[in-house]
């Protein structure tokens, strides 16, 4: 990924704009939103995904390409989806949690290259891009039981919602045919027999990551 230029104030959940900018590109459902705050020149593979002439073809040339990272899979996928293109497979490709607590939002984001984000709610933040076995094997896991929800319920039809209020959590499943997601009090859902497994994966990942980094998110 290019250095992103943070050309515009972006809202969300936390005071700081460049919080709520990497929050926002989390989910990878805004092309613009990248496009405005990727450093120029535009170079592959932000050349094609920026591109008004692109096709579904060419998009699928960044999905297979070996190189390509998780969210720019993300990105063309959806543009796919928007021009009304079906895709050859059914991916997981991301799984994040939001959970409102006393004083904001806690989000973890796991992508399936194995890295990820973490965003405590004071807005201090994680970035991990380290090739690290016990976190693959992590991650491994998480995706392995996302996918056990994923099966059992179909994807959302409009526009992502909102952050969770405080009391709430929320698991979303970024997948190539679209966004699937739960929601309920976190008390509900960490006991909800089909979301206990992925958000205990979860918090176990989360668990190592602040671990493994020694970060002081206080």
């Amino acid at each position: 990924m290019p250095l992103f230029s943070f050309s515009k104030k972006v809202t969300g959940p936390y005071k700081e704009s460049s919080t709520n900018l990497i929050y926002q590109l989390l989910f990878c459902d805004n092309i613009e939103l990248y496009k405005e705050n990727t450093t120029k020149p535009h170079s592959y593979p932000f050349d094609i995904l920026f591109s008004a002439n692109h096709t579904p073809a060419d998009l699928q040339k960044l999905i297979d390409d070996s190189s390509s990272e998780s969210r720019i899979k993300i990105l063309a996928y959806n543009q796919q989806l928007a021009m009304g293109y079906k895709p050859l497979k059914k991916e997981l490709l991301a799984v994040i949690v939001e959970m409102g607590l006393d004083n904001g939002l806690d989000v973890l984001a796991s992508f399936n290259n194995g890295t990820a984000r973490y965003i405590n709610q004071a807005g201090k933040m994680i970035i991990w891009e380290t090739t690290d076995e016990t976190f693959h094997a992590l991650t491994n896991d998480l995706f392995l039981k996302a996918w056990d929800v994923i099966n059992q319920i179909g994807p959302w039809d409009k526009p992502r919602r909102p952050w969770p209020a405080k009391g709430l959590v929320r698991i979303s499943f970024l997948v190539s045919d679209g966004l699937y997601f739960g929601e309920a009090p976190i008390n509900v859902l960490f006991n909800d027999p089909l979301a206990k497994p992925s958000l205990t994966a979860a918090t176990a990942l989360m668990n190592y990551l602040v671990t493994r980094t020694g970060t002081n998110l206080g």
